[in-house]
């Protein structure tokens, strides 16, 4: 996970472990891990989650948002999820985890 999430909120890394479960269909590896995810906010029962894609123009970013926002209010305690999207620091391949690093064959 980024060393910027703010994971204080119990709900707010339950929220992160809910979202390993969202694949990117196209790359096999899910969103925590691809480093897709910037920030997960929890305020009274609404999670933000600030995120970007791998590029402007991913043809899976309407799959990605509606399995986001399922993977977000499946957590108890979280009613509605508002979903951030930010193109600022763009994502590169840096910002994947080892293990997706290892999964798609870059170590």
């Amino acid at each position: 996970m980024d060393k910027q999430i703010d994971v204080a909120d119990q709900r707010a890394g339950d929220v992160m472990c809910a979202l390993q479960s969202v694949v990117d269909p196209e790359l096999g590896v899910d969103v925590v891990n691809l480093g897709m995810i910037y920030g997960v906010e929890i305020k009274d029962n609404v999670c933000e989650i600030t995120m970007t894609l791998t590029h402007m123009w991913c043809p899976v970013s309407d799959y990605l948002k509606v399995a986001i926002d399922k993977a977000a209010i499946s957590v108890e305690g979280i009613d509605r999820c508002n979903i951030k999207l930010v193109w600022e620091p763009k994502w590169t391949v840096d910002k994947m985890s080892r293990v997706a690093r290892i999964a798609m064959n870059l170590e």
